[in-house]
Parts: structure tokens; sequence; C-alpha cells
């Protein structure tokens, strides 16, 4: 990890990718990542972990099933955590950049998932380039 700042515009411009987070640093023992992301993501549980959301630009939603389904909607500067065992969806419209805070070793895809389609990255994240 770099010992100087780090620039997110800059970070999130080094990549392309939707739905394959990177990790710009590390707090302790949690990533701290940024995202691309557009269109729907999977469902998917992360059973011993809460997931923090932090939108940069753009809306992102969150079906949860909490035990209802519903869905949050996160506007730019709006933050979210889903619950440890909280199944959720994250899914954005119209594209958005988010943080996010995961302890380190976190799949994206959570612990309990569907299918993986070819446009998620089940990953721990990527390091920057």
């Amino acid at each position: 990890m770099s010992n100087e700042p780090i620039a997110l515009r800059e970070a999130l411009a080094s990549f392309d990718a939707l739905w394959s987070p990177r990790i710009v640093t590390r707090v302790n023992d949690y990533d701290v990542r940024v995202a691309k992301v557009a269109g729907e993501h999977i469902w998917h549980v992360h059973e011993h972990t809460d997931e923090f959301f932090h939108v940069l630009e753009g809306e992102l939603r969150i079906a949860v099933r909490d035990p209802d389904e519903r869905s949050v909607t996160l506007p730019k500067g709006s933050v979210f955590t889903v619950p440890r065992g909280t199944e959720h969806k994250p899914y954005a419209p119209g594209g958005a950049t988010i943080l996010l805070f995961e302890p380190t070793g976190t799949l994206t895809v959570g612990d309990r998932h569907e299918e993986v389609p070819g446009h998620v990255d089940a990953t721990t994240g990527h390091a920057l380039s």
C-alpha cells in the first residue's frame, strides 16, 4: 500500500471494468475498494461481515431481503451498510462509482450466491495499477 495520498478520481480512471473493485488502501484488516458499477450484480450474502457502500457518483440501489424484499436507493454522497447475513443485490440502472469497506479477502459475490454471470467479477479485489 502507498504511503502517499491517493486521488480517488485517478484511481477510478485507471480501470474500466464493471463490478470489479480495486483496492486503494487497507485500514487494519479491511480493504478500502472502489468500483464502477452499472446494471445488476447478483443476489448474495456475506455470512460473517457487514458490507459498507458509499456512492461517489451516480445512484446505487440495493435490494435487500431482511426478511421481506425491499429496495434502498443511495444517491451520490450516501452511505449504507448491509448487515452480515442479509441477502442483497446491488444494481445501478444509470451507472455509479462506489467506495466499499470490507474485510481483506472478502469475495465480491459473498458466501452464498446465485450463478455468477460473466459481467460480475468474483474477486477479493484487484490492486490498482
